[in-house]
């Protein structure tokens, strides 16, 4: 499978999430991204968000997707511009304008239609005028050099086939001392072949895991320094739960991932 066809699957995927929870139903049949065993608020609550964070976003922001909370790592300030790679419903960004306020700025960028107007939908609704939702990919930002103080991101880079021209955009788009925040999933043992070619496994942040050396050189030769890529084993069931019965849970890992562009 070539870099190209991995887009368009995760493209549909995703697409079809958003579409799916206008209605209220569930996604197309893979992955527990959107499964009957739990609601997108108890997801949430495991991937480490409040009860606060959960009540101040709009309903139908939180699509239950993610592996972590990039939140509680960013250390975001008032009147800063913040970037989210794979914004999705708008959940992060949302969040993120919070803690902005209004002298700040959030950029969400998704490449899926289907997410970016629901999340303008979500924006509209509640009036966020500091937030706004751009159409692109990750390794392709649609964003000048030299805009954000944050770019966060929520288990997102591991979807995307160039990671290591994802890091470097991260980096072009930050301001100089601006900071990389983002939870992702690790690989932390060689993935077997079966589940390494799995389309569904691609989709469902399994088989797209890069080890956490490999993430730690990429963010370095973009020019990144203070690297840390911090590995959560405390959420082994979590993970499980993505591909039941399949031991998953023995090859990734979500982490947390932090870097500054000097």
């Amino acid at each position: 499978m070539d870099d190209v066809q991995i887009k368009e699957i995760v493209r549909a995927r995703y697409g079809g999430i958003a579409a799916a929870s206008e209605t209220g139903c569930c996604a197309p049949p893979a992955l527990s991204c959107c499964g009957p065993e739990a609601t997108s608020h108890d997801k949430a609550r495991r991937m480490g968000y409040s009860e606060a964070e959960l009540a101040a976003v709009p309903e139908g922001a939180n699509l239950g997707l993610g592996c972590g909370n990039p939140q509680a790592i960013a250390a975001m300030q008032s009147g800063e511009t913040v970037v989210d790679l794979g914004s999705g419903a708008g959940f992060d960004c949302f969040l993120a304008a919070r803690q902005v306020g209004e002298t700040g700025r959030v950029i969400g960028v998704d490449m899926t239609d289907e997410m970016l107007k629901k999340a303008r939908s979500n924006a509209a609704r509640i009036g966020a005028g500091n937030v706004e939702f751009r159409l692109g990919e990750l390794e392709h930002l649609p964003i000048a050099d030299n805009t954000a103080d944050v770019v966060i991101s929520n288990c997102v880079i591991n979807l995307v086939p160039d990671k290591e021209q994802v890091f470097r955009e991260a980096f072009r788009v930050l301001k100089s001392g601006g900071r990389l925040a983002v939870s992702d999933v690790i690989n932390i043992a060689p993935l077997p072949a079966e589940l390494r070619a799995d389309p569904a496994l691609l989709c469902g942040c399994v088989a797209g895991a890069a080890p956490a050396e490999r993430i730690e050189a990429w963010l370095s030769e973009a020019g990144f320094v203070e690297v840390r890529v911090k590995p959560n084993f405390e959420s082994r069931e979590m993970v499980k739960s993505w591909a039941s019965g399949r031991g998953v849970e023995d090859y990734i890992a979500p982490a947390m991932v932090e870097a500054r562009k000097p």
